[in-house]
């Protein structure tokens, strides 16, 4: 890729601690932050299931301080690299970082879940073939045929089935069924297109997810929504996600998509 392109991108400041090198065509990045216990438990998880095989993992922390980030363990566990944010802004500003660094690794695409736990990491089989297939966008849903979700709060699941999908589908002319999901896989070609340029700074919080539902089958990227599977755990439910302003700011959010203040 021409460095030119490199050089407009508006990427945060991170620190690189440790790279073991490319091994794969795909590599899946985990954003995290204060994951505790769980982060640990999903990658022992994703090793033991050969995953680490299939996929280079790269964690991107947005500044952790709760020692859930363990050098050691994770290494041994089959992580490929650890990034560390030390700038402003929340998970779009992370995945800016982990999307941008998988690239000028030269990667074909690349896939993302949440390093929570509770996603279940045997669909990732499916992202891998849609990529081989020349998908684009591969959205992970819990709502479609084959998919399951277990303990899903109820406003959670009355906004995104209500709320949140219908309206992205309405406004992007593709269907969809589960857009506040953050496991999917995205093409090299997306994900470096002039029509989209996804390493703005405008893409700091949760702005880029929706973003991309939205825009992607607008500029004709090939998009299929598979299923996934997730289970909230029933009590002490982790999210990011917290309290009245941030479910406001997430309408928000949506309605910037939609009337297209993110785009070009």
């Amino acid at each position: 890729m021409n460095k030119y392109i490199f050089e407009t991108w508006e990427i945060p400041i991170y620190k690189k601690i440790f790279w073991n090198g490319k091994n794969n065509k795909y590599c899946l990045i985990i954003p995290v932050k204060n994951e505790g216990h769980r982060i640990l438990k999903f990658l022992k998880n994703l090793h033991k299931l050969k995953y680490t095989k299939k996929l280079d993992v790269i964690i991107v922390d947005g500044g952790s301080d709760d020692n859930s980030i363990n050098e050691k363990k994770f290494k041994k566990n089959g992580l490929k690299g650890l990034l560390v944010k030390e700038d402003s802004g929340g998970l779009s500003a992370q995945l800016r970082i982990g999307y941008s660094f998988a690239l000028k690794k030269d990667y074909m695409g690349v896939l993302t879940i949440d390093g929570n736990n509770k996603d279940c990491p045997e669909s990732l089989d499916i992202f891998i073939k849609k990529l081989d297939e020349g998908f684009d966008m591969i959205q992970g849903s819990r709502f479609i045929k084959g998919g399951i979700h277990k303990n899903t709060p109820i406003l959670r699941y009355l906004a995104i089935r209500l709320i949140h999908s219908p309206i992205l589908s309405l406004f992007s002319g593709f269907y969809w069924t589960d857009t506040t999901q953050g496991y999917r896989g995205y093409s090299r070609r997306l994900l470096t297109s002039n029509k989209l340029r996804i390493f703005r700074k405008v893409f700091s919080g949760y702005e880029l997810l929706p973003f991309l539902n939205y825009a992607s089958p607008k500029n004709y990227f090939k998009c299929i929504e598979v299923p996934t599977k997730r289970n909230y755990p029933k009590n002490n439910i982790p999210t990011k996600i917290k309290g009245f302003n941030a479910k406001i700011n997430l309408l928000k959010i949506l309605f910037n998509t939609i009337t297209g203040k993110y785009d070009i």
